[in-house]
């Protein structure tokens, strides 16, 4: 078959990445050297040698250069390489590898350490090699973060070692360095004087030697991380969760509060003087799209506050609404969702009461837990006298004891179990909603503007001005209060008059199906 003829034309092509500690890959040299060694022996001409110095994970620049050339060169072309994995170790490149082979623009492929054909079977085998590799990289990632999971969890630290530290082999983990760990300390006492800013900090690091790789002084952003490290405290902040160092910190916790407390000050933006308050500007959007701006205007002998559509997307011909009628408006609604105060102090008393039974039965649980555990302990304490006294033989005490640790840990797992319920019961959230709903009356009567646009953005999602008319959505569960409002008073159990907690259970039961208010 023509497909299977050998190419004239050879590419060598060889890759080793910083990623393969104690995998035994020989070096980019050693791998020229041997393949040149093995084309001499098949009569393989090498036009051109592609040398790759990143990881095979993801797709290589000059690998993507070879695939190009190949692509456009008129005649097939081969490739040699040392393994299928110097190649490809990522779904893109053993995709297009293998897509090459079966339009014959890649007529061959040579390995080392590889027997390959251009057959069906041989492609077959080759796309296996291909994923082998691929699974290799993808476990090793795994296996990276597991590790430095475990580190973290005993109190190690997994990442580069920050100034002032070196890594300790035997210990595993990050020492103060003796020289550098002063220099930190001292920076840290200065800027806490608050007499010297991030450049004054930068400049003196660099009089001690200690500056940027290209030789100058660090950056303010750099010297601003040093400065808000917690590792310096003893704290690891490994992706956004936090973790217990058990190694030495060099800056006490007072110093890097007060470090912290002056970038705080420095960081507040300037006031800006003759600033608009405009409580809504930027708040409401036209029917047309655009957002609502603000402005003062003149009128009836006297100044006003006016919103209007921007016009971002051209002409409009919605008019402008004075922010009096404006906030009438809002107020208005508003008004959809408010609670009776009779109905908010039954409410509440009922909740109360329910809280009160939550956390009774919760302690009496925990209590029990706790009872429990000392007993168990207990037992561990005389199972392990007794196999010290050689009353127990070595293979019955392991077995108990294995047996009480597993009870033990149950345990402790339900009492966790019970301590996180009470930070998600739905009591709380309820609470928050009817006390949010009942303080609307009050909001509306102070007409603070600001708490006005707090409520509205808590209760309400896409608030539109249309032909001088205000109008939104209602959020969960507000939207469910709002109809049950406005429905007839009997669908509410509203025979006569509100009386009675017993009227109360379709609300609170519905709102103990929304845990998330």
């Amino acid at each position: 078959m023509e497909i299977n003829k050998q190419p004239k034309n050879w590419f060598l092509y060889v890759r080793k990445s910083t990623d393969e500690e104690g995998y035994q890959v020989l070096s980019i040299e050693s791998q020229v050297e041997e393949l040149k060694e093995f084309a001499e022996r098949e009569n393989l001409e090498i036009s051109e040698i592609f040398i790759e110095k990143k990881t095979a994970k993801t797709p290589g620049e000059i690998f993507n250069e070879m695939i190009s050339k190949i692509e456009t060169f008129k005649i097939p072309i081969g490739v040699l390489a040392w393994h299928p994995d110097r190649l490809s170790r990522n779904s893109i490149d053993g995709g297009r590898i293998i897509y090459l082979l079966d339009i014959g623009k890649l007529a061959g492929l040579k390995f080392l350490t590889f027997s390959f054909e251009n057959t069906p079977s041989g492609k077959f085998f080759l796309s296996i090699a291909l994923s082998n590799a691929k699974y290799y990289i993808d476990n090793l990632s795994e296996n990276v973060k597991r590790g430095n999971r475990q580190k973290l969890r005993q109190g190690e630290w997994p990442g580069q070692k920050p100034l002032g530290y070196i890594y300790d082999r035997r210990l595993r983990n990050i020492v103060p360095n003796l020289e550098t760990a002063k220099i930190v300390q001292k920076i840290f006492k200065d800027f806490a004087t608050g007499k010297y800013s991030l450049e004054l900090i930068s400049r003196k690091l660099a009089q001690y030697g200690i500056t940027s790789r290209n030789g100058k002084p660090r950056s303010n952003s750099s010297i601003y991380n040093l400065l808000t490290n917690q590792l310096y405290i003893g704290i690891m902040d490994w992706k956004g969760e936090i973790y217990e160092g058990k190694y030495q910190p060099i800056i006490s916790k007072q110093l890097f509060d007060k470090v912290q407390e002056i970038l705080k000050q420095r960081g507040k933006p300037r006031k800006v003087r003759g600033r608009h308050n405009f409580p809504f500007c930027g708040f409401f959007r036209c029917s047309c799209g655009a957002a609502i701006t603000a402005q003062w205007a003149k009128g009836n002998g006297g100044l006003y506050r006016y919103y209007r559509c921007t016009r971002k997307f051209g002409l409009c011909k919605e008019k402008y609404i004075q922010e009096k009628e404006l906030t009438k408006q809002i107020c208005q609604k508003l008004k959809e969702i408010i609670l009776p105060a009779d109905w908010v102090k039954e409410m509440l008393e009922c909740l109360e009461n329910e809280e009160k039974k939550e956390i009774q039965t919760g302690e009496n649980f925990t209590k029990k837990i706790n009872q429990k555990l000392a007993e168990i302990q207990n037992k561990l304490d005389k199972l392990l006298e007794g196999y010290l006294d050689d009353l127990i033989d070595e293979e019955d005490y392991k077995r108990k004891k294995e047996e009480l640790t597993h009870q033990k840990i149950t345990l402790k797992s339900e009492k966790e179990m019970t301590e996180k319920k009470k930070f998600q019961s739905w009591i709380e959230p309820t609470k928050n909603f009817i006390k949010t709903a009942f303080s609307i009356q009050r909001i509306i009567s102070e007409k603070s503007f600001e708490e006005i646009r707090q409520i509205v953005e808590k209760v309400g999602t896409n608030h539109i001005i249309s032909n001088k008319k205000v109008a939104w959505n209602w959020q969960s569960p507000y939207d469910f209060l709002a109809s049950f409002l406005a429905s007839p008073g009997r669908w509410r159990g509203e025979l006569n008059e509100f009386s009675g907690a017993k009227n109360l259970t379709f609300p609170l039961w519905w709102a103990a199906q929304e845990s998330n208010l």
